[in-house]
C-alpha cells in the first residue's frame, strides 16, 4: 500500500475483474477519487492467468481464455497494449458417426471451405449457406456492436437499420428453427449452435430466446464475431487495465473482502476487511463488479433463487500434454486440428440430446466439448524449457451442463466429471488423452477440472453462471430503459459495473465503461 488510505472516496468499486478495471481506469483519469477493494489476493476475476500446475512454467488462461467483445475503443481510451493472434483454422469438428473424417472451417479463405464443405458432406450446399449465413450476422455485427458503448438504443430503433428477415431469423424466432431450415448437415449446425451455447444452458428451439442472445454476443465482436488469442494469456490484458488504472491515480486493494454496503441513493458506506480489521468507507457512487446477486447480499436484501435455466452451464478443464495426441482422422495435420476450436460430439443432434438428459438430472452422454490449444498460437506463456520439450497446452470446455448436476444429494462429483469428459474427448482420439498428460515434479498428471460449484466457490460467482446473470437484449426493452446506460439500479448512487450489468458477459470492459459513464455524466 503506497499511501495511507483515505476514509472517503468519490467512488468505491467492488470486485477487481477486468470490467471493474475498466470502471476504475475511466473514473480516475477523469479526476474521481477511486478506491478498488478485492477480496482475492490478486487482480483479474475471471480474466487472470496462473501457473494451475505448481512447479510447472506455464501460464494459463484459467477461465477465460478468447478475446472478442473488448472494443478498440476502449483499447484506445486507456492505452492497453494487446495484440492477439488470428489462428489459421476457425474450427475441425470430427464427424461423430466416423471419427475419421471431419470438417475443418479454414479463416479467410472460400475456395479451401468449400472443399472441405465438399469432403465433409458430399456437396457445396451448405458452403453456400454458411457464407450467407454469416454474411447476415455480419450485417448485424455492424449495427449492434457500435450501440454497446452508448446509452441504450430502443429495441424499434436497432430493428429499424436490420433486414427484416435477419431482425426475424435472429432476434424473433428460434435459432433452432433457422439453422434447420438453412443447413442440412447436422454437423454443420452443431458448429453454429455452439456458440449459442456457450455458458447458457438452452434447447435450439427455446422460446425464451437465450440461445439466440448468447449467439448474438458470439457474432458481433469488433463487427467481425473474430475470436481471436490474447498474446501473453489473459492476465496480459487485466494486468495491463490494472495499471492503467492506478497510474490515473487508482487505489487498488487486494486481500480486502467486502462484508457490508449501504445508500441511501445519495451517500453510502462501503465496509471491508483490510489487514484484518474492519474498515468502513463513505462515497458518493459504489459501483458493483460482483454479481448482482452477491450485491443484495452486501446491501442485505433478499437474494431471489437461481432457476436452472440461469444457472452456470459449463465444466472448463485446463490441461498441459507432453504431446499433441494422434487423431482417427488422419487427413488433417494435429496442428491444424488443434489451432482453432475442436468441437467434440457437438453435432445438433448431440447438443440437443445433450439438453434433455441434463433437463433430467443426468449427466449427457456423450459430454458435447470444444477444446482449444492456445500454446500452438502463443507459445510465450510457456517457459522455454516447456517449449524446448513440445509440451503444449489444452483448454477444454463442456456444454449443456447445467449446475444442478453438481449440487444435491445425486451430485456428480469431480472424478465422475473428469472421466465423461475425458470419456468424450477420446472418443475422436486414436490415442488416450491420458497418456499424452504432462506429469508435473509432484508426479501427477497436470489436468484441472473446475465446474460451476468450483466458479461459485473461487470467484463467488452464484451457480457458476460466467454471465453473473442471463445475458440480456443489448438494446432497451421499456421505454425506462431508453436512454440509460443498462448499469442501473434502484439506487442512483448504485450501479452494476461487471458481467451482470444489461451489456455485460464475455471479456469486454463494456460494462466498466458504461458505469463509468453513467457517473461521470451526473
Amino acid at each position: 500500500m503506497s499511501a495511507p488510505l483515505a476514509d472517503r472516496y468519490d467512488c468505491i468499486i467492488i470486485g477487481a475483474g477486468h470490467n471493474a478495471l475498466v470502471a476504475a481506469a475511466y473514473l480516475a483519469r477523469d479526476g474521481r477519487s477511486t478506491l478498488v477493494l478485492e477480496s482475492a489476493g490478486h487482480v483479474g476475476g475471471a480474466a487472470v492467468s496462473a501457473e494451475v500446475f505448481q512447479g510447472v512454467g506455464a501460464r494459463l488462461s484459467k477461465y477465460s481464455y478468447l478475446v472478442s467483445l473488448l472494443p478498440h475503443s476502449i483499447r484506445d481510451d486507456l492505452n492497453i497494449d494487446l495484440t492477439t493472434i488470428r489462428r489459421s483454422v476457425a474450427s475441425y469438428t470430427p464427424d461423430p458417426q466416423d471419427p475419421t473424417r471431419g470438417l475443418a472451417i479454414p479463416v479467410a479463405n472460400e475456395a479451401a471451405l468449400r472443399e472441405q464443405f465438399r469432403a465433409a458432406t458430399g456437396s457445396e450446399e451448405d458452403a453456400d449457406a454458411w457464407i450467407d449465413f454469416y454474411s447476415r450476422t455480419q450485417r448485424v455485427a455492424a449495427v449492434v456492436f457500435p450501440t454497446l458503448t452508448s446509452p441504450l438504443p430502443s429495441r424499434e430503433a436497432i430493428r429499424a437499420q436490420i433486414d427484416p428477415q435477419d431482425w426475424l431469423d435472429f432476434f424473433e424466432r428460434p435459432l433452432g428453427e433457422v439453422l434447420e431450415r438453412t443447413f442440412k448437415n447436422d454437423v454443420v449446425r452443431g458448429v453454429i449452435l455452439t456458440d449459442a451455447l456457450i455458458g447458457t444452458f438452452a434447447d435450439a428451439h427455446d422460446p425464451h430466446l437465450g440461445q439466440n442472445i448468447c449467439f448474438l454476443y458470439h457474432v458481433i465482436g469488433n463487427g467481425t464475431g473474430d475470436w481471436d488469442v490474447p498474446q501473453g494469456g489473459m492476465g496480459r490484458v487485466t494486468d495491463q487495465i490494472a495499471k492503467r488504472a492506478e497510474e490515473a491515480g487508482a487505489t487498488i486493494i487486494v486481500s480486502a473482502p467486502v462484508t457490508e454496503v449501504e445508500s441511501d441513493g445519495n451517500q453510502a458506506r462501503v465496509t471491508a476487511m483490510i489487514d484484518g480489521a474492519q474498515r468502513t468507507f463513505t462515497c458518493d457512487y459504489v459501483l458493483a463488479g460482483c454479481a448482482p446477486a452477491v450485491l443484495d447480499q452486501l446491501m442485505n436484501r433478499p437474494v431471489v433463487p437461481i432457476s436452472q435455466l440461469d444457472a452456470g452451464a459449463q465444466i472448463k478443464v485446463n490441461m498441459l500434454l507432453s504431446r499433441l495426441p494422434k487423431l482417427k482422422d488422419t487427413t488433417i495435420d494435429p496442428w491444424d486440428a488443434f489451432n482453432g476450436t475442436f468441437h467434440i460430439n457437438e453435432a445438433y443432434s448431440q447438443l440437443q440430446r445433450a439438453a434433455a438428459q441434463a433437463r433430467k438430472g443426468v449427466l449427457p452422454d456423450p459430454i458435447p466439448a470444444e477444446i482449444y490449444c492456445h500454446s500452438l498460437s502463443d507459445p510465450s506463456i510457456l517457459s522455454a524449457d516447456l517449449q524446448a520439450q513440445g509440451v503444449q497446452t489444452l483448454t477444454l470446455f463442456a456444454l449443456q451442463i447445467p449446475h444442478d448436476l453438481f449440487t444435491g444429494p445425486n451430485a456428480v462429483s469431480h472424478e465422475a466429471a473428469q472421466a465423461a469428459v475425458l470419456a468424450s474427448l477420446n472418443s475422436v482420439l486414436e490415442e488416450p488423452i491420458e497418456d499424452c498428460l504432462f506429469v508435473g515434479p509432484d508426479g501427477r498428471p497436470c489436468i484441472e477440472v473446475n465446474t460451476t460449484v468450483d466458479l461459485e466457490n473461487s470467484l463467488n460467482i452464484p451457480t457458476g453462471n460466467i454471465f453473473h446473470t442471463p445475458l440480456e437484449w443489448p438494446f432497451a426493452e421499456t421505454d425506462e430503459e431508453i436512454g440509460t446506460w443498462g448499469v442501473e439500479t434502484d439506487l442512483a448512487n448504485v450501479v452494476i459495473c461487471g458481467a451482470g450489468a444489461k451489456r455485460g458477459g464475455g471479456v469486454s470492459g463494456i460494462p466498466g465503461h458504461n458505469a463509468a459513464q453513467y457517473v461521470l455524466g451526473r
